[in-house]
């Protein structure tokens, strides 16, 4: 069987936005976030630890993202910026900048930086997003890791996320410890009952997906806010990305590209 196709970047949001073709297929200039960004990561000349999580090959993941057609600078800039080795165990550090999904334990996923970097571009072109050049407040479902968490840190004025696996709550703690504060909340709980306390959402993106959108999400998510998760397709028996954007009218739906994350489930343990 032939392996799948990675998806590049102006196919996938062609089909969700036709209105933006001509954009998807321009080559922006760097703005001046990214451009730091590149600087920052670069100035450290040797690589570190096991060689391959080095700035340089941090920054050849991005240009891979780019040449594929991501075009979102501030999300480049958290990417060149965020080190995912540091979100991986030290055996597999040497795989962190591929574009491959990670065991992290306990049956879960850090997912593709494919994957990661599409689902945060579509939130950017939410309306919320396009007005406050930010993805706002934002609620994060499925905190693994904190690789994700980290990066809409850099994204968003706040971030609540939540993770239902005790150990793996823990393990984001840790990890996050040193940019934790008032713009980042780590919650052990239920992620399809979402977070009342801090809603309304200007943006939602879950790391898991279930047979439709529990309810509480789209109750919660802000007028103008986007949200973007899978949900199992029952056409092709798989997962596809579903972005919901909510105005004073109600909720507008529509789906993106295959997808695969691990199934939503209720509860915490």
């Amino acid at each position: 069987m032939n392996p799948p196709r990675r998806p590049r970047f102006p196919l996938a949001l062609e089909r969700v936005h036709g209105d933006h073709r001509a954009s998807a297929g321009r080559l922006l200039r760097p703005q001046r976030p990214l451009q730091q960004a590149l600087r920052d990561a670069t100035r450290q000349d040797m690589p570190t630890g096991l060689g391959l999580d080095s700035a340089a090959v941090r920054l050849r993941m991005v240009e891979r993202l780019r040449a594929d057609g991501l075009r979102q600078d501030a999300v480049l800039a958290a990417l060149s910026a965020v080190e995912r080795h540091r979100f991986v165990d030290t055996a597999l550090a040497n795989q962190a900048y591929e574009d491959t999904s990670l065991p992290i334990g306990h049956g879960q996923t850090i997912s593709k930086p494919s994957v990661v970097a599409r689902m945060l571009a579509l939130l950017f072109e939410g309306r919320s997003a396009a007005a406050q050049g930010s993805l706002g407040c934002v609620l994060e479902v499925g905190t693994g890791c904190g690789y994700q968490a980290a990066l809409l840190l850099r994204l968003a004025r706040r971030v609540l996320s939540i993770e239902r696996l005790e150990a793996l709550h823990r393990t984001a703690q840790e990890r996050l410890s040193a940019c934790r504060g008032d713009a980042l909340r780590l919650v052990h709980g239920d992620g399809r009952v979402g977070h009342p306390p801090w809603a309304p959402y200007d943006s939602i993106i879950a790391a898991a997906g279930g047979d439709a959108l529990p309810p509480a999400w789209l109750e919660q998510l802000a007028i103008g806010g986007r949200l973007v998760a899978p949900v199992h397709d029952n056409d092709s028996g798989g997962q596809t990305l579903v972005v919901v954007d909510r105005d004073e009218a109600g909720w507008r739906t529509r789906r993106c590209d295959a997808v695969h994350f691990v199934p939503l489930e209720s509860g915490r343990r």
